[in-house]
């Protein structure tokens, strides 16, 4: 209980809006002026794009969403567990607010999306513990990705290396959400209280090893996305480029600290198609593309999510 109330009171302090919503607004004028320059000289990136084919990738996108959304319920205790379709709307408005803030405060978000949504209420402490799981469970599904992206699409020695990190960091992660439920086993670490709270409020391991799977899935449909959308925008059919895009964005987006979300995501994956010997100008046009269509399919499924709800209340409420 302590830890949740020190939680609200630091994100709930008039300091802290007003820093917020400060950095949020220059973050997110930068933003514009940088993506408004980008369009005025070289044109709206899906002008001259397939339109089947970025309608293809918005779809698997949106279907990204739903199952990290599903995964995402699983690391609850089963006793505190929100609906499928508050933590999807979570996912959805922390993807658009990405666009302008720094790195990480999309959490924020997503705690203040769950925490509102109607339905059951979840403590602040539970969310903070799911997103940590969630966290390593991202990271832990994307090693496979990282290793083959290590072999086949690394243009250098140094991205190998990172790529390399990336994977290790991985399957580090996935064995930490498989030990922590065992912490509380060791007695001398029990007897603290924040040990005794993460070991009776985390998920088990069937749950976390169900959460890996179906986080998993939502980035296979994320690299099938990409390796569509690289098609439709003419920049070539090609699997190591999409891994390389798809590897490299995420891993800017774990990134503690970063300009901005999207922004930082965009850049990441525009530079390793600049290596990779994409003609920057293109290069920087696809990742605003990508970026774009993930803002939108998270708008999307928002709107969705709140639509649902809304019409499930309709169907439910008493006539008069």
């Amino acid at each position: 209980m302590t830890l949740e109330m020190g939680l609200l009171r630091i994100l709930g302090s008039r300091r802290a809006r007003i820093a917020f919503n400060v950095v949020s607004a220059v973050v997110a004028v930068g933003v514009g002026l940088f993506t408004a320059r980008h369009f005025m000289n070289h044109g709206w990136p899906l002008g001259h794009a397939d339109v089947f084919g970025v309608v293809a990738a918005g779809a698997l996108f949106l279907a990204a969403y739903a199952f990290k959304a599903w995964g995402w319920q699983r690391l609850f205790h089963h006793e505190a567990r929100p609906t499928t379709m508050a933590l999807a709307a979570a996912g959805g408005a922390a993807s658009v607010t990405g666009l302008a803030l720094p790195g990480r405060c999309d959490e924020v978000v997503r705690i203040s999306v769950v925490r509102k949504f109607p339905g059951k209420t979840v403590g602040v402490g539970s969310i903070c513990l799911s997103l940590f799981l969630l966290g390593l469970i991202d990271n832990a599904a994307l090693a496979p990705m990282a290793a083959v992206t290590a072999g086949i699409a690394s243009p250098s020695g140094w991205i190998r290396a990172g790529m390399i990190v990336v994977a290790v960091a991985g399957v580090l992660a996935g064995a930490v959400v498989v030990l922590l439920p065992r912490i509380g086993r060791a007695r001398r670490i029990f007897r603290y209280r924040i040990i005794r709270w993460v070991t009776e409020h985390t998920t088990t391991p069937r749950e976390a090893a169900n959460a890996w799977a179906l986080v998993a899935v939502s980035w296979v449909l994320r690299f099938a996305a990409v390796f569509i959308l690289l098609h439709a925008l003419s920049i070539g059919t090609s699997i190591p480029l999409a891994l390389g895009f798809l590897v490299a964005s995420a891993s800017a987006a774990a990134l503690p600290i970063a300009p901005a979300g999207g922004a930082a995501q965009a850049g990441a994956g525009a530079g390793i198609l600049v290596a990779l010997h994409i003609e920057a100008s293109r290069a920087a046009a696809f990742a605003i593309a990508a970026q774009g269509l993930i803002v939108l399919a998270g708008a999307a499924i928002l709107v969705l999510t709140v639509a649902l709800h809304a019409a499930q209340r309709l169907r439910t409420a008493p006539i008069a």
